[in-house]
């Protein structure tokens, strides 16, 4: 008996705890249904992979990749300077070591993307203190091309990151060693803003969907979300037991996803609120690996991917605006490991098969570059609308001009939303546009007035510069050789007119 009154008195203060002091409590499961908790990675077979490519071995962190609907581009590892390859993205195999390159640079090349509304432009940085644009030929080189459209010269040091904007053409970020950010108006190719709000090197750069905010790491601990038009700081975030490394804004949902390490140097993930970063929404381990976390995200189907640095794993989450945040779908595991990943536009996904994201993982020991499909299985061979929303397409929806005297509407600025498309049709680009560079005697633009004349720290930088100043100074006796011939030449007609003149 009195065993049974202990064990109905426990019975009764549980239920009373659980009814009256702790009424928050579900009952619920935490299951979630997701259309996503499928989606599993395959990796391509030998004749989808790029075989032969020698890989950069710069120990810079970055992917040293881009992809777009037409072609790939590889950094690759050069005697002197720095060079990419440009491969058409459906011609896999193994690739010609006497390939045609990219070789314009005079240092190692540290960043490439390519123009999100121009399929055939692509930006490039380097260790040569330069930021650079291509236009590659339709079908890809057939020659080596150190003629750049463009040369943009403004930062005092190495230039570590690059980044178009995401709804304006013509406008390039630029992220150097000197802890600056430049804007360029590729328009009348130089610069037109300088943000010098970081007090170390930006270690990563990430816009918002319209490209109104962007936020950034720095090696300084701080994380900011700045307003790019002004250079204003909206908010900013000192993250001392959360160091970030990477940074990318979750499209329209008003939140950051940061990696980075914790205190305990484990591999961590953060969820930021951009109008509060106080303190993190969420922090979750990943794993003690030391290898740096690659952040990616799909605004189409909410999905987050967490790809390791020196491993072969990519895992990936699913994003809500409710607790848990991230729910954990699966993870793709791979023995070989990943130096970088290029990630495929939206438009050129194999939408017939279902793929959600692809991307194309570099294996520096292997020399190959491998794609990787996620897929969503489905049995249907329809067009699965559910999981490809109406989605950012190929066209500007603002000028350079036109972002550049917007209005601001108080501390944020108004920028206009990205012209989405549908990949129902598959992609078909309603026109090819050219890009147009400004017409100047001379390409290299070089920034005055935004800069100040920051001296070398280093020897390397030191040679750099004395080299950079020799060329000028070459081309400046060659112009003068000329124009003093120009000159004689002149002078000769002017003395056979008063000749002629004379014996009339």
């Amino acid at each position: 008996a009195w065993e049974d009154s202990q064990g109905l008195l426990l019975f009764t203060v549980s239920l009373i705890f659980f009814t009256v002091l702790c009424p928050q409590i579900s009952w619920r499961p935490t299951y979630r249904s997701s259309k996503f908790r499928n989606v599993y990675g395959k990796a391509g077979n030998r004749e989808q992979c790029f075989d032969g490519i020698p890989i950069t071995r710069n120990v810079h962190d970055n992917h040293f990749c881009a992809v777009n609907a037409k072609f790939l581009a590889i950094v690759t590892e050069t005697a002197g300077g720095g060079s990419f390859l440009v491969i058409p993205v459906n011609k896999a195999g193994r690739i010609d070591p006497h390939q045609p390159k990219v070789c314009g640079h005079q240092g190692g090349v540290l960043d490439i993307k390519w123009n999100p509304f121009i399929d055939n432009i692509i930006a490039s940085c380097s260790e040569d203190c330069s930021v650079r644009i291509w236009e590659i030929p339709e079908g890809g080189l057939r020659r080596n091309m150190s003629e750049a459209v463009l040369e943009l010269y403004g930062h005092s040091r190495r230039v570590g990151l690059i980044e178009w904007h995401p709804t304006c053409s013509g406008i390039l970020f630029s992220a150097g060693y000197d802890f600056k950010i430049l804007i360029w108006n590729l328009e009348v190719g130089g610069p037109v803003k300088m943000i010098d709000c970081h007090s170390d090197v930006v270690l990563c750069m990430s816009f918002n969907t319209d490209g109104s905010l962007l936020a950034t790491s720095c090696k300084d601990k701080h994380l900011r979300v700045i307003e790019p038009r002004s250079g204003k700081v909206l908010q900013e975030a000192d993250c001392k037991s959360h160091r970030v490394n990477r940074v990318v804004f979750l499209g329209n949902m008003k939140r950051l996803v940061t990696t980075g390490v914790s205190r305990w140097n484990t591999r961590q993930v953060a969820l930021w609120d951009q109008e509060d970063l106080s303190m993190p929404i969420i922090e979750e381990e990943i794993d003690g690996l030391s290898g740096l976390l690659f952040p990616f995200y799909d605004s189409d189907t909410h999905m987050l991917y967490l790809a390791g640095k020196g491993d072969g794993n990519i895992r990936y989450y699913e994003v809500g605006t409710e607790k848990p945040y991230l729910q954990y779908l699966m993870e793709f595991r791979s023995p070989a490991p990943q130096k970088g990943l290029g990630v495929m536009p939206k438009h050129g996904l194999d939408v017939a098969a279902c793929e959600v994201f692809r991307f194309y993982k570099l294996v520096t020991l292997r020399g190959l570059i491998e794609p990787i499909s996620m897929i969503v299985p489905r049995r249907s061979e329809t067009y699965q609308e559910d999981i490809y929303p109406m989605t950012a397409g190929t066209e500007p929806a603002l000028t350079a001009d036109e972002w550049l005297s917007g209005m601001d509407r108080g501390d944020v600025c108004v920028c206009a939303e990205p012209v989405l498309m549908s990949l129902k049709s598959g992609y078909k680009r309603p026109c090819q546009k050219a890009f147009k560079a400004p017409v100047r005697e001379r390409k290299t633009m070089v920034m005055n007035g935004l800069l100040e004349s920051i001296p070398p720290k280093t020897e390397n930088e030191l040679m750099r510069t004395f080299f950079r100043q020799q060329d000028e100074l070459k081309r400046l006796r060659e112009e003068l050789v000329q124009k003093d011939v120009r000159l004689q030449q002149l002078e000769l007609e002017l003395n056979n007119l008063r000749n002629n003149s004379n014996k009339m």
